[in-house]
């Protein structure tokens, strides 16, 4: 458990290095328990794994005032667990469900449990993510997504990969670019 947390830490830490994450940056989570044990996605969930993984990016996250959100399987339709503070904020549709080990993931379950007052939305546009276990997060992010290349490739047993975002460039030919916002 405690590689798993340290592979966990250092691949958040890579993260907020990477993407210049402003207060109130959303970023996205998915994450696979079954594939962190080395089996097939939504096989084997693991509530005490999922719980050990978010606590240990919630964590970090919270204290640059970053706010998460987590992916739910594609059993709630990649929903996405959220504080209702930040659908607020966001102007994000709240959608009805409650995250299960086998509909929504032990990873979903655990937020759900864990936020002060957690709601569910079916879309969002996030600044950066962590896909543990390939759960596909690409559907809720802005554009231009941008990989980022961390030092860490699994945790446990799972592929792991990060990203953030930037504004498009746009104008063509002629256009000048702000590169501090890159």
């Amino acid at each position: 458990m405690n590689e798993i947390i340290q592979q966990t830490k250092c691949l958040v830490e890579d993260l907020l290095k990477s993407s210049n994450l402003d207060k109130h940056s959303l970023v996205v989570v998915g994450a696979s328990s079954s594939e962190i044990l080395g089996n097939n996605i939504g096989t084997a969930s693991n509530y005490e794994i999922a719980e050990q993984v978010f606590e240990t990016i919630y964590n970090i996250i919270s204290k640059d005032n970053i706010y998460l959100a987590v992916q739910c399987c594609e059993h709630l339709n990649r929903a996405l667990v959220v504080e209702k503070d930040v659908c607020k904020q966001f102007g994000y549709t709240q959608v009805n469900a409650i995250p299960q080990i086998k509909a929504g993931g032990a990873f979903a379950t655990v937020a759900y449990k864990q936020f002060q007052h957690p709601v569910l939305v079916e879309h969002i546009h996030a600044d950066a993510g962590i896909d543990i276990g390939q759960t596909f997060i690409g559907m809720h992010m802005k554009e231009v997504v941008v990989p980022i290349r961390s030092k860490i490739k699994t945790i446990g047993s799972a592929t792991v990969s990060i990203c953030r975002t930037r504004p498009k460039y746009i104008g063509g030919s002629r256009a000048v670019y702000n590169t501090d916002i890159n």
